[in-house]
């Protein structure tokens, strides 16, 4: 029998780390090493054998070393993805999706191993393609002025600098997020405008205010429900016949090509299907705001992000079936029970 690999994920309490850990522990028998400043999230995997927690700062080069050591498998998820940081705090930013993650891949080109490295859709920016192809694409970006962007260009020169590390030998995969969505992607309580866009809206419903349209929400998302993420990055990870080894795949479900307004009015008319925020939810309404007023002078937008998966499904042996309404409806369930144990207390 081959051995049993052992998956590190820095990031692990993390939207997408807690649902890898959870997906891989329940479906693979390989071990999973968790890194990020707290394990809130992760708790009910304290006492499974198979999972180990290290909390620290990924720049604290001691712990990454020793981590990575121990590793077959490197899922780097720990970094900042909101729109609103970007254009606040710009360099910190830089210096964690960057930096401190630039450490972490030489750490795996140099004890040679397996890297899969999350990028970003933001990283086709403003092209005028109707399907975003990771091989073909041209990569677009604003003006310097527009800050926005500096997320987007720090991958996308990660991405750069991962493939330049793979033609020195280094085994990995790029995977693509095209705007997942689900249960814990960030605090439902949060009021600070830091949010991503649908816990925005479900946090808004919750409190009965107004969802707010940055320039009237006509842009639109390829929304992906992480359940059907998890499957994908699985694949990868598992790596059959090395099929993924070099590649760069989106991830994302092209039929669910939405535009923020239907995302805001699809969650407005379910929330009356759930406790906590049924009656709240009938004083809410759906309203327009200028991008200035509400991210300020630096922000900018691409106007459609859709993926381009073909190879992404013929390698993997996956496809995205998860539909937006089910997507919100397991994101509601989600936050339904942990208001009701919140409650609990």
């Amino acid at each position: 029998m081959a051995k049993a690999k052992t998956v590190l994920i820095f990031g692990a309490n993390g939207f997408i780390g807690q649902h890898l850990v959870e997906r891989i522990l329940k479906e693979k028998n390989w071990r999973v090493i968790a890194n990020d400043l707290g394990d809130r999230m992760l708790a009910k995997h304290r006492k499974n054998p198979r999972f180990e927690f290290h909390k620290g700062d990924i720049r604290n080069l001691k712990l990454i070393k020793k981590l990575v050591a121990k590793s077959d498998v490197v899922v780097p998820l720990a970094g900042i993805a909101t729109p609103r940081t970007y254009i606040e705090n710009p360099l910190r930013v830089f210096e964690i999706d960057f930096e401190a993650n630039l450490v972490i891949v030489r750490l795996c080109a140099k004890l040679k191993k397996r890297v899969i490295w999350p990028s970003t859709s933001e990283v086709y920016g403003m092209s005028t393609d109707t399907v975003f192809h990771p091989e073909t694409s041209n990569l677009v970006m604003g003006p310097i002025n527009k800050m926005r962007w500096i997320y987007a260009a720090g991958k996308q020169l990660m991405d750069r600098v991962v493939t330049a590390y793979g033609r020195d030998g280094l085994d990995y995969t790029i995977f693509r997020p095209f705007n997942w969505i689900g249960y814990g992607q960030d605090n439902l309580h949060d009021t600070s405008g830091t949010a991503r866009v649908l816990t925005q809206f479900l946090g808004n419903i919750l409190r009965g205010k107004n969802l707010e349209l940055v320039d009237g929400g006509s842009n639109r998302r390829s929304f992906t429900h992480i359940d059907d993420c998890t499957g994908a990055l699985i694949k990868i990870i598992e790596n059959k016949g090395g099929i993924a080894s070099g590649k760069i795949y989106n991830i994302g479900n092209p039929r669910n090509n939405h535009s923020i307004k239907e995302l805001a009015t699809a969650a407005l008319k379910l929330a009356t299907s759930y406790p906590y925020f049924r009656d709240r939810a009938k004083k809410v309404k759906v309203v327009s705001v200028s991008s200035g007023k509400h991210y300020g002078e630096a922000y900018q937008d691409m106007i459609n992000r859709t993926p381009y998966i073909t190879n992404t499904m013929k390698d993997l042996k996956w496809k995205p079936k998860i539909n937006l309404r089910e997507a919100l409806k397991r994101t509601y369930a989600g936050y339904v029970a942990q208001l009701e144990k919140e409650k609990r207390g």
